[in-house]
């Protein structure tokens, strides 16, 4: 294939899909492809799609217009989850040559010729039970940061979500496999690795293509740990009944994972959990929360939350609203429900009507922007470590704190990619910190 051919890749979702959007644009690198950004004109474009939302789906076909508008001649390929559930679907998307499955994506070169257009999308998507052996993948994309996967499919079986569907059962990368990327990944002066899966505290199971775990959670933890050369260690999203209290000691007392916590919770309400098929109570999140204010009273705590499940009556929203307001978290990621295809969920009676949803999601993001800012007035006068972002934005750089406070200062670009030493000062008009520097380029 010629070797100056252009590709360009859009990634819609979550760091698990970009991680894997690096590893498959490399693949490309190999092949002789160039990448470009996908705003300029490429010989292909690769998106990959995400089916966890509604909204994802619907923007799948405005990113293909917006490549096709750019290069009308460009072939199109589909790839990741939306590209598992509904292959054919995106195949009749006009200007679509190519969709890709669980399976297929990781050998997509495999699958091109000489790029022209076809008359109508060509599908490759296995049956989802063939997803049952492991890809490693990183991304490498951002100077300061790369999603590192350990772990890829779900065996839980919420009500609502298609993951399962879309990925396959639970299984991990090799131990000695993510120790070796880690060390690659450092290698590249990388500050700070987010560890990323479907379900990473499920890590182990798979490991060697069988159902038992070979290693934990924790085990993983304390692996990572000791690799020479790696600044910051950030788990991305652990299931509250998987994250245990020896993994949050450890945290604590690490020399590279950093006190922030991506908890789902997804309802406050015991009842709407059931009907969730969620593997905890309310009280279990009340203990693991608990737990790491206090060994770690300077932590980050983001949550999960669901709004609109069916079945939530205003006393259910209002039991998890109240719930979300008493507990001493940090910031919310709210998800409005909608019904995906083939989940136990989409019919259940008592659906939520859809303003409904909306008032709701907009009653907890503003909980959420509460929180943000009682979380943030907390650390005002504490001295933290701030990694330092690549991106100019209006004439100032931002970065985040070990614990994830995002800060703002005049643009310099010699703090690109450093860790510094501040005292956090003030908040601003747009509710980010300000601080003084302690000690400049602690690390440069």
């Amino acid at each position: 294939m010629n070797a100056t051919k252009k590709v360009a890749f859009y990634t819609l979702g979550c760091k698990l899909n970009f991680s894997e959007t690096s590893t498959i644009a490399r693949s490309f690198t190999s092949e002789g492809f160039e990448r470009v950004d996908f705003s300029d004109k490429a010989d292909m474009y690769v998106i990959n799609t995400c089916s966890v939302t509604e909204n994802a789906d619907k923007r799948f076909k405005t990113i293909v217009k917006q490549a096709q508008k750019v290069n009308p001649e460009a072939f199109v390929a589909a790839v990741g989850c939306y590209a598992q559930l509904k292959p054919q679907e995106l195949a009749n998307v006009d200007g679509v040559d190519l969709v890709l499955g669980a399976t297929e994506k990781f050998k997509i070169t495999d699958y091109l010729n000489d790029l022209s257009k076809n008359d109508f999308g060509e599908v490759h998507s296995c049956e989802i039970e063939d997803a049952d052996f492991y890809v490693g993948s990183y991304s490498v994309g951002d100077r300061t940061r790369a999603f590192l996967k350990v772990q890829d499919g779900c065996d839980y079986k919420c009500t609502y979500c298609t993951i399962p569907l879309a990925r396959g059962i639970s299984r991990s990368d090799e131990l000695q496999n993510v120790l070796q990327n880690a060390s690659e990944i450092s290698a590249q002066g990388i500050k700070e690795i987010v560890l990323t899966g479907v379900n990473i505290g499920d890590y182990g199971k798979g490991e060697f293509g069988n159902k038992k775990h070979e290693h934990t959670f924790f085990e993983l933890c304390e692996a990572l740990d000791a690799v020479e050369g790696i600044e910051r260690l950030r788990i991305s999203s652990i299931e509250p009944n998987l994250l245990k209290n020896e993994t949050i000691d450890f945290i604590s007392q690490s020399r590279t994972f950093v006190p922030h916590f991506h908890i789902p919770l997804q309802s406050g309400s015991n009842e709407i959990l059931k009907l969730m098929r969620r593997r905890y109570m309310r009280e279990l999140y009340i203990e693991r929360v608990v737990k790491i204010r206090e060994v770690m009273p300077h932590a980050c705590i983001g949550v999960d939350v669901i709004v609109g499940f069916p079945g939530e009556t205003e006393e259910h929203f209002l039991e998890t609203y109240r719930f979300l307001n008493e507990m001493d978290i940090s910031y919310l990621h709210v998800f409005t429900y909608s019904e995906r295809e083939n989940t136990p969920a989409a019919t259940m009676e008592d659906a939520v009507q859809k303003n409904v949803r909306s008032k709701r999601s907009k009653m907890l993001r503003g909980l959420s922007v509460k929180k943000r800012r009682a979380f943030y007035e907390k650390q005002l006068g504490s001295t933290r470590t701030v990694l330092f972002e690549s991106e100019n934005k209006e004439g100032y750089i931002h970065g985040f704190t070990e614990n994830y406070v995002k800060v703002k200062t005049p643009w310099n670009p010699e703090l690109v990619n450093t860790l510094n030493e501040v005292e956090l000062t003030t908040i601003d008009e747009d509710g980010l910190v300000r601080f003084e520097f302690v000690r400049l380029e602690i690390v440069s």
